[in-house]
């Protein structure tokens, strides 16, 4: 196990995926955001990633002085929605995996699932809350 550093000076997983990312990019938006949660879901499995993501995220912000910016329940979501939708794809470039699934690409789709003032709360800042809209698509699956 690796700390927040790696082990003997390499970087954490968390920096070398943000490296990639950022060796394409100009700035860390929302699209950067996807394709680092997808690269570590591809690598690391979806309940990985989660941890991955979040920690890496938690850590970022408070690196920033920004502690507050930071949302427990939307980084798990968004790690959940793309490797649902990573685990429906066998494309291995981030850019195909985009146009097949756009909706990922909309900052606003975790307002389908929850109500905005759920996501603000204080209880979806610091710890996991359901969606209290509609499901994930992959907890109403036929069958």
């Amino acid at each position: 196990m690796t700390n927040d550093h790696g082990t003997k000076g390499e970087p954490s997983p968390f920096t070398e995926l943000m490296g990639e990312v950022m060796a394409t990019a100009e700035r860390f938006g929302h699209r950067q955001h996807v394709h680092l949660t997808w690269l570590a879901v591809r690598r690391y499995g979806t309940g990985a990633a989660v941890n991955l993501i979040s920690d890496g995220i938690q850590r970022t912000a408070r690196y920033a002085g920004v502690p507050q910016k930071y949302n427990t329940t939307v980084s798990r979501a968004w790690v959940e929605l793309v490797g649902h939708h990573a685990g429906e794809s066998d494309t291995a470039d981030f850019d195909a995996f985009v146009h097949q699934h756009p909706s990922l690409l909309d900052k606003k789709l975790l307002t389908r699932f929850y109500r905005p003032s759920t996501l603000a709360g204080t209880l979806a800042r610091t710890d996991w809350v359901e969606p209290d809209l509609a499901p994930f698509p992959w907890r109403h699956a036929d069958g």
